[in-house]
């Protein structure tokens, strides 16, 4: 998939497999065209990495439903890891133990995008946000569904007047 900003191109990698509701509901809001000139509505810069906030701002969260006519019945989703050894991921749950995140399948790398949290074990429905390097910190506590697989340069230009100009599907 491509994301086309005002700062240019970056593509994406999604882990369907892995991540099949948190990847599912993301390809829902494409489609009904959420993300279309939404702002990158925070950017956190630390020395080494960033973090850059995307998707519906929350507190324009209720507008942009009402003006796209999308009908999210619920502002969350389950939290959703998936560990190396199981079948399916696991829902609503949350790693506590740190020597649990070397049995999972995606962790924090430079370019992750994974879903802002909702509640202790769940993901907002909308929001979503890039890292900019490895943050092992992070492992096991929110949902990495993708990577940036080109342009990450891009990812890291951007600041909070840029944005989304569309987020298109490839085939």
């Amino acid at each position: 998939m491509s994301f086309k900003t005002t700062k240019g191109d970056f593509e994406v990698k999604l882990f369907g497999k892995d991540n099949p509701v948190t990847v599912s509901n993301f390809l829902e809001n494409i489609e009904n065209n959420i993300y279309v000139n939404q702002k990158f509505y925070k950017i956190i810069n630390f020395t080494q990495i960033s973090f850059i906030h995307g998707g519906v701002n929350p507190e324009n969260e209720f507008y942009i439903e009402r003006k796209q006519h999308f009908n999210k019945t619920s502002r969350s989703i389950p939290l959703e890891i998936k560990f190396k050894e199981e079948i399916k991921p696991r829902y609503n749950y949350q790693i506590k133990n740190p020597n649990e995140t070397k049995n999972l399948v995606n962790t924090f790398e430079s370019g992750s995008i994974a879903m802002v949290k909702n509640g202790k074990n769940k993901s907002s429905s909308t929001q979503f946000f890039f890292v900019t390097n490895k943050i092992p910190e992070l492992d096991g506590r929110y949902s990495v569904f993708g990577k940036i697989i080109k342009g990450l340069g891009v990812l890291k230009k951007l600041n909070k007047e840029d944005y989304i100009k569309t987020v298109q599907i490839s085939n």
